[in-house]
């Protein structure tokens, strides 16, 4: 449903007397298949959106080339569009105006009849629980609620693929499930999703596939499982004093069945091995030996965190 080859924006920046330019997405690839909820998981300013608003026609590539759902993103944009489903980061709703009042005018917009557009705004309000707030002002509804008529309007021309911004970003933890719900539904009616985000939690529970960008390239891409495959064994978290973190680093960084050795963001150290369960014990008795006091000891499996960590040297949660 999405391929693209070396695509690629730059973006000028004036400091001063100087301009600047900036490489926002450096020779993307990647390739999203029908009936799939694919992720794109990075930092703020990572070029997601940018990529994103590329594949949308918003803003022209400066090099490269992509197929959307059978259309040359370059060639044809229009037919692109009309194949296409956006749902932007900011808010798309208008507070004067009712939830149902805004998908029969979508609709409409989309060349749909009059009486078509009603019916379809009818189901896309059933669809997304919200038809017992049609007629209420968007200015009313909760952030749950609105970002839930956002992604109605973004769907209403019933599109091949739907592109979703960052779409739980500022949400409760309860609307937020309730937004995996909803995406999830629109994956099992046939629908392509691609969603940007920046929760490792959400590209984790969500996405059949994820790309992790960062700096505007793709540095990883896969399933989730298997991108955490590729960081073998576990992960053991050490918490120590800040005075006491570099002795045992060196102590430690020494020991066989320590892969590798990272100082951790929360502090402490960061510990690759192949079996935490047998690991442990003699993490234990090193640095007990060595007279430095421990304060925390867990086990972890790798996380996409640890991927991105990885692939960039920094965590995704502190960028």
């Amino acid at each position: 449903m999405i391929e693209t080859r070396g695509l690629r924006k730059s973006f000028r920046s004036r400091a001063g007397r100087e301009t600047k330019t900036v490489d926002a997405v450096r020779g993307v690839n990647l390739e999203v298949a029908e009936g799939e909820i694919f992720g794109f998981l990075g930092p703020n300013g990572a070029g997601k959106t940018t990529t994103l608003r590329m594949l949308a026609t918003l803003i022209e590539p400066d090099g490269g080339e992509a197929t959307i759902a059978g259309a040359d993103l370059r060639k044809d944009p229009a037919e692109v569009r009309r194949r296409i489903g956006y749902v932007a980061q900011g808010g798309s709703t208008w507070d004067e105006s009712t939830a149902r009042e805004e998908l029969v005018l979508q609709a409409r917009l989309y060349g749909i009849s009059k009486a078509e557009a009603h019916q379809r705004a009818v189901r896309a309000l059933e669809a997304f629980q919200l038809s017992e707030y049609a007629d209420r002002k968007c200015k009313t509804y909760s952030g749950g609620q609105r970002r839930r008529v956002e992604i109605a309007l973004g769907i209403i021309h019933e599109p091949k693929i739907v592109f979703l911004d960052e779409p739980t970003t500022g949400l409760d933890p309860q609307s937020r499930a309730h937004m995996w719900d909803e995406i999830r539904r629109l994956r099992a009616e046939g629908m392509t999703v691609f969603i940007t985000t920046h929760y490792l939690d959400e590209a984790d529970a969500l996405c059949d596939r994820i790309a992790i960008m960062d700096h505007g390239e793709v540095v990883a891409e896969g399933t989730p499982a298997e991108l955490k495959r590729e960081i073998s064994g576990e992960v053991v978290l050490v918490g120590l004093d800040a005075t006491a973190t570099p002795r045992a680093a060196e102590l430690l960084d020494t020991e066989a069945y320590v892969h590798k050795l990272e100082t951790a963001d929360e502090g402490g150290l960061r510990l690759y091995v192949d079996e935490g369960a047998t690991a442990i014990p003699q993490i234990l008795r090193r640095l007990d030996g060595a007279g430095l006091d421990l304060g925390s000891i867990e086990l972890h499996r790798p996380s996409l965190d640890d991927v991105f960590l990885t692939k960039t040297g920094r965590s995704l949660r502190e960028s």
